[in-house]
């Protein structure tokens, strides 16, 4: 994601959680300057299969509908940051279950440097673990987080993806009291999508996300439902049906389907770790500005896997 602020406030308060783990960072990772964008791009075959060996020569950006010159290009070097968000509501118990059965396994996916938070939601959002790379801890403490909290019985889903957010913006940069570059920042909710989002609706959650320089994936269980594309719900112009497939495609994350399968955790988290960063020097722009992006793949990468399926997100703020 690009080092960019956005001029707007964060609406929720901090969220405290237990310190990170003390091992020492010593793993290398992607740099970009303090005025470059960046964009992390998954690409896949149409099966989900992570596609590899990209180089920057293989993808055009363009920022406002001109082209940029690619500065840099990373798939497997750079830190990845992780909040998963599980929905704990009484509906979710036994997919959460069934799901993060093989945490360990899905962990598995991550490199050394990499740090995964724990968060639980219902009606209100906890945090149970703040960022750590002691993964073999985190993938023990993941069951018992599941039933460790009482986060209330309805579902807000907006609000815990902001208060998620705001551990990224506000914690994935340090550790050990310790500046550090985050690398990749991505939430992964686990949820059912079903739920009413009262005064938060989309545009002010991708606000959020932009601002923290993070993608929203998720894994949906039961059925999966997508909200049409009515405004309200009801009689309630001020109430949107939840919706974590739009919040996904604006930020460049993912969506899987899972009714139980053990095996989706691991494939979401694969597909994060294995993403494309790509840099480019931000051009001229009014300050707090909206930007529009688009990164497809060159002419020759298209020849050479026409059937990738390329997600991004589709803009940023300009920096202040």
């Amino acid at each position: 994601m690009c080092f960019i602020a956005l001029l707007i406030l964060s609406v929720l308060a901090p969220v405290p959680g237990r310190a990170a783990s003390g091992q020492e960072d010593t793993t290398p990772t992607f740099k970009a300057g303090v005025s470059d964008v960046r964009v992390e791009v998954q690409v896949t075959d149409p099966s989900g299969e992570p596609i590899r060996g990209l180089v920057a020569s293989d993808f055009i950006v363009t920022d406002e509908d001109r082209d940029q010159q690619i500065l840099s290009c990373d798939q497997a070097n750079e830190r990845a940051s992780i909040v998963l968000l599980m929905d704990v509501s009484g509906s979710m118990q036994t997919y959460l279950q069934s799901i993060t059965h093989n945490a360990e396994q899905a962990l598995h996916v991550l490199r050394p440097a990499d740090r995964v938070a724990i968060m639980v939601f219902a009606r209100t959002a906890e945090t149970d673990q703040d960022f750590s790379d002691n993964l073999a801890e985190t993938a023990r403490e993941i069951p018992k987080a599941i039933v460790g909290h009482d986060v209330g019985y309805t579902t807000n889903i907006n609000s815990a993806i902001v208060v998620a957010a705001d551990l990224i913006e506000r914690r994935a940069d340090t550790m050990n009291n310790h500046a550090i570059d985050p690398g990749r920042r991505a939430i992964l909710i686990i949820t059912d999508n079903l739920a009413i989002n009262h005064l938060l609706p989309d545009d002010v959650v991708i606000r959020e996300l932009y601002r923290a320089e993070t993608s929203l994936n998720a894994i949906v269980v039961g059925r999966a439902i997508r909200p049409g594309s009515q405004p309200g719900t009801g009689h309630d112009a001020e109430a949107t049906p939840a919706n974590v497939y739009h919040l996904a495609e604006e930020t460049g994350g993912d969506v899987i389907h899972a009714e139980s399968s053990e095996e989706a955790f691991r494939t979401m988290i694969e597909r994060i770790r294995f993403r494309y960063t790509l840099a480019y020097h931000a051009p001229r722009a009014v300050p707090g500005s909206f930007r529009r992006i688009h990164v497809e793949l060159s002419p020759d990468a298209r020849r050479r896997f026409p059937t990738a399926v390329l997600r991004a997100r589709t803009g940023y703020y300009a920096a202040t």
